[in-house]
C-alpha cells in the first residue's frame, strides 16, 4: 500500500467519527497498539525537540526501507506519532520525501490539538523527513 493510500485509509476513517471525542479516543486506541521503544534507544538523540511530552522515534534503514518504532510518555502523543509510523513505515526514503502532510489538516488534526501539542506534531513529521534525508544520503 502506498503512503497516499494510507493517507487516504485514515481520511475515511476519521470521517466515519462523529465528534472530536471520538477522534481523541481513536488516536489514543492507535498509541496503545504501539510496541514503543526499549529504553536503550529511549535517547537524546531519538527524542523529538518541541514536544510537550517527550517522544522518541527511532528508525531503521533495511532493504531500501525505512522503518521507524516510536514511543512517548503521553498517551495522545503516543498516537499521534503510531499514525505517523503506521503511514510511513516501511517506504523508501524516496516516497517519504516525496510524500506530503497535508492529510494531518484534511483530518482536522491540527485545529484539534493546543499550539504546543501541534508544534510537537510538526516536529515528529520533520523528523520522519530527516531520517529520509540522512538513509538517502548514506545509501
Amino acid at each position: 500500500m502506498t503512503i497516499k493510500e494510507k493517507q487516504q485509509e485514515i481520511i475515511d476513517e476519521f470521517a466515519f467519527l462523529d465528534d472530536w471525542e471520538q477522534k481523541y479516543e481513536y488516536i489514543i486506541d492507535l498509541g496503545k497498539e504501539l510496541k514503543g521503544l526499549p529504553d536503550d534507544k529511549k535517547t537524546e538523540e531519538n527524542l523529538i525537540k518541541g514536544c510537550q511530552s517527550k517522544v522518541w522515534i527511532d528508525a531503521e534503514f533495511r532493504e531500501d526501507r525505512l522503518y521507524f518504532n516510536a514511543d512517548s510518555d503521553g498517551i495522545l502523543p503516543k498516537g499521534i506519532v503510531s499514525l505517523l509510523v503506521s503511514i510511513y513505515s516501511g517506504h523508501t526514503t524516496q516516497e517519504i520525501l516525496d510524500s506530503d502532510f497535508d492529510f494531518i489538516s484534511q483530518i482536522g488534526l491540527q485545529e484539534f490539538l493546543s499550539p504546543s501539542r501541534a508544534n510537537g506534531l510538526m516536529a515528529m513529521t520533520k523528523q520522519i523527513k530527516f531520517y529520509a534525508v540522512a538513509y538517502q544520503l548514506k545509501s
